[in-house]
């Protein structure tokens, strides 16, 4: 898979969601920001995030993602500093 493919499956699955994909065919890692993540555990965001690719990684089409899950307003104090 390609960074941009999981991407686009991120950012169908979770409304509004913006993701950052980067890797290298077999170790990505995703950084998601939504609102969809307010108020969620960080066990919570990390299974809506892996149910958008579940099916490539069943498939073995994808093997390791890692993931950061932010709300928006984690995400602007996370780059503000």
């Amino acid at each position: 898979m390609q960074p941009e493919e999981i991407k686009t499956l991120i950012e169908a699955g979770i409304p509004g969601a913006q993701a950052i994909v980067t890797g290298d065919g077999y170790k990505f890692e995703a950084v998601v920001i939504s609102e969809a993540f307010e108020d969620l555990s960080m066990v919570k965001e990390q299974q809506q995030v892996y149910a958008t690719v579940n099916a490539q990684i069943a498939s073995g089409e994808l093997h390791a993602l890692t993931i950061k899950a932010y709300t928006p307003a984690e995400w602007h104090v996370l780059n503000a500093r």
